[in-house]
Formats: C-alpha cells, sequence, structure tokens
C-alpha cells in the first residue's frame, strides 16, 4: 500500500526548544516552511488549531495559492463555528487548492483550553457534537437540494450550500483520540484516524480498536491509520543521542522558566496524553528507536514521543509500524525548516524504496498477500 509524509505547516518558528523570532503570523516563514515540505518529498501539512493562535484555514489558503503539490490537512474544532458556515470554508478552500484539503476534527481533551473559547460542554457531549457535526458537514459538501436538520446540537432549516468541494464526493474526513469515545465517533465518521506514537505493541491495540469500532459502526471499510513522532536524527547513532539530550535539556528549560504557555498544572485530562505519561513512567526507550523522555517533559503534550537515531535506524523504526497497518507517517522536529528538509533528504526515500520493495513482493505473491496489508 502507498505509504504518505506529514509535516507541520507552523506558522512561525516557535517550538517546545526555542521561542520564535517574529510574529505570531509570520507569512514569509509560513511560506518558506511549506515549500520546504513540497520540494523535499512529503505529501501534506498539517495546519494546528490552537484557541489564541492564528486562524489555520486563512494562513492554508494563503499557503495553498503558492503552492503547487502539497496537500492540506486542516485542523478544526466544532466548537468555534456552525456547520454551515464551515462546510462553506471547508468548500471553499477545497477550490482555493484544486482539491488538495482534508479536515481534521478536533474534540478536544481539555476543558480549560475549551473555555478559552466558550466551549463548556463534558468530554461525552463535546463527541457527541462532533460526530453530529461531521455528519453535517458531509451532507452539506455532497447535498445540492435545501435540506432541514433538528439535532441534538445543531438545527437549521432549508439550507442548501452554493459551493462544493472539488474532491467528489467530498475532502477527506481525519480524526484522532485514543478513549473508547474517540474509537466510537472516528470510527463510525473518519476516513483517516490519527494516533501518537506509541510502543508498536500499544499501537497494534489502538488500531484494532478503530477497526472494531468501525465495525460495529455498521462499516465494510475501515479508516487509514496515521502515526505521528517526533524524529531525532542524526549521522551517527551516538550524535542522535547527544542530539536527543539536549532537545530534551531544551525542551524543560523552557518549561520551568515559564516561557511555554500551557494547560494548568495537573494530570492531562485527555486519554491520549494519558496514555504517554504511562508509557514514559514504564521506560525511556521502546522497540528499534522509540524514546520516551520528550513527552514527559512536556507532560504528554501532543505528539511528543521521539524516534532517535541515524536517518537508517529512524527509517526502519517507521517501517515497523507501516508493517502494522500504518499508511500515514507524520513527522515533525524541533527545529521546523531544518528537521523538515533533513527528513525528506534522508529519511523519506529511504522509507519510499522499501516500501516499493515490499509492494512488489507482496503483488509478486499474489492477491492473498496483498489483501493481507489491510486487514
Amino acid at each position: 500500500m502507498p505509504v504518505e509524509f506529514l509535516g507541520i505547516a507552523a506558522t512561525n518558528d516557535g517550538s517546545e526548544t526555542t521561542p520564535r523570532s517574529g510574529a505570531a503570523f509570520d507569512k514569509e516563514y509560513t511560506l518558506r516552511l511549506a515549500r520546504a515540505h513540497e520540494d523535499h518529498g512529503w505529501d501534506r501539512v498539517l495546519f494546528a488549531y490552537g484557541s489564541g493562535s492564528p486562524d489555520p484555514a486563512p494562513a492554508a489558503a494563503y499557503v495553498a495559492s503558492r503552492t503547487e503539490r502539497l496537500q492540506i490537512l486542516l485542523a478544526h474544532r466544532p466548537n468555534v463555528s456552525y456547520p454551515t458556515f464551515a462546510a462553506k470554508t471547508f468548500a471553499t478552500l477545497d477550490q482555493i487548492s484544486e482539491g488538495r484539503l482534508t479536515v481534521h476534527f478536533i474534540t478536544g481533551g481539555n476543558d480549560h483550553e475549551q473555555g478559552r473559547e466558550g466551549d463548556t460542554l463534558t468530554k461525552d457531549e463535546r463527541y457527541a457534537r462532533t460526530r453530529e457535526y461531521i455528519q453535517l458537514i458531509k451532507k452539506i459538501w455532497t447535498t445540492h437540494e435545501p435540506f432541514d436538520h433538528e439535532g441534538e446540537h445543531y438545527r437549521f432549516h432549508d439550507f442548501v450550500s452554493d459551493v462544493f468541494p472539488v474532491q467528489q464526493p467530498r475532502p477527506g474526513v481525519s480524526f484522532g483520540g485514543s478513549s473508547p469515545a474517540a474509537y466510537a465517533a472516528g470510527g463510525a465518521e473518519a476516513d483517516i484516524y490519527c494516533l501518537w506514537g506509541e510502543p508498536l505493541a500499544k499501537t497494534a491495540e489502538q488500531i484494532e480498536a478503530v477497526k472494531a469500532a468501525a465495525r460495529a459502526a455498521g462499516r465494510i471499510d475501515v479508516p487509514r491509520i496515521q502515526v505521528a513522532f517526533r524524529p531525532i536524527i542524526a549521522p551517527t547513532e551516538e550524535l542522535a543521542w547527544e542530539k536527543a539530550h539536549r532537545t530534551v535539556g531544551a525542551i524543560r528549560e523552557r518549561r520551568e522558566t515559564g516561557l511555554v504557555r500551557h494547560h494548568r498544572d495537573g494530570a492531562p485530562e485527555n486519554t491520549g496524553s494519558q496514555r504517554l505519561i504511562a508509557i514514559a513512567e514504564k521506560g525511556e526507550r521502546y522497540d528499534r528507536a522509540l524514546w520516551t523522555p520528550t513527552a514527559a517533559a512536556t507532560g504528554g503534550a501532543g505528539n511528543s514521543n521521539a524516534l532517535v537515531g541515524t536517518p537508517e535506524t529512524v527509517a526502519q523504526a517507521l517501517l515497523d509500524y507501516y508493517d502494522l497497518g500504518v499508511d500515514i507517517l507524520s513527522a515533525r522536529g524541533y527545529d521546523l525548516l531544518d528537521d523538515a528538509i533533513d527528513f525528506g533528504r534522508y529519511v523519506i526515500p529511504l522509507v519510499r524504496e522499501e516500501v516499493a520493495k515490499r509492494d512488489a513482493e507482496r503483488a509478486a505473491r499474489g492477491p492473498k498477500a496483498l489483501a493481507a496489508v489491510g486487514e
């Protein structure tokens, strides 16, 4: 099966290790980073969402109008706009990008962060709202006659959009989460299910949970699986590990000096972060190259487990996940621009070459071998 690579479309050069050098929305840097991904073998970039961050939709439109091939993954929280409005925004962006849009729907795993923009629903209520929201977005994208809706969270009458996506029947829907409620919602509605990098055995368990949820929802297909890491690469293993320890030191220093705004102190509320912390408490190194101190240093914040080693080691580690059925590999370094270039130059070609070999071998063995890849 084909493999795809997802990078980050940051609007400034700040990260967990370094403060940004300019404005929150630095147009020149935003475009430079996107073009670095397009020029170095990446398939798509994520425009992330934060309560106080630049709006990702116009930033994505800016990049889409100035790139040719790079696909866009736009993060969106259902609490910030009505689905009728959001569906038109997404369709317009798909038109601007000429069919390069996928939308990543974020339910929200932290009450304080959600409350910053007036969202007071409980976690389970948020998942129910997200599921209804996605269903409506899909319907608006594909319905050319006015319709009414009377749901738990949304009500409207006689609505029909006048702008539709380029992609037919619709753009892709991406979703993430590690709780039973997340599996149920994403398993039912998502085309792509996103996970944070965990040890291989834990990732396999999550993949099975997603597939079971899809079957329980009556689907005959299953979502594609995406897994996210923070690669730390260098020409030798020794240099890679030295770089890894410097990185963790920089993360801790920034947090200890209060230079990173984060959620209220205490244990994280979302299951994904809780899992990362629990994994880190059990050990620092897993499998071929997975390293957990980067996650521990951030308090399990987001995509934070690292893959450490030479490009060859990290490529082989990514292939281990590919063999589990992961066909979208998300990677983001700590020096966003330089790491995107290095990863594109030295890791992506190795993974693509090996995937092509494995696919050719499976094709030679016949249809049953090819079918087994998607099981």
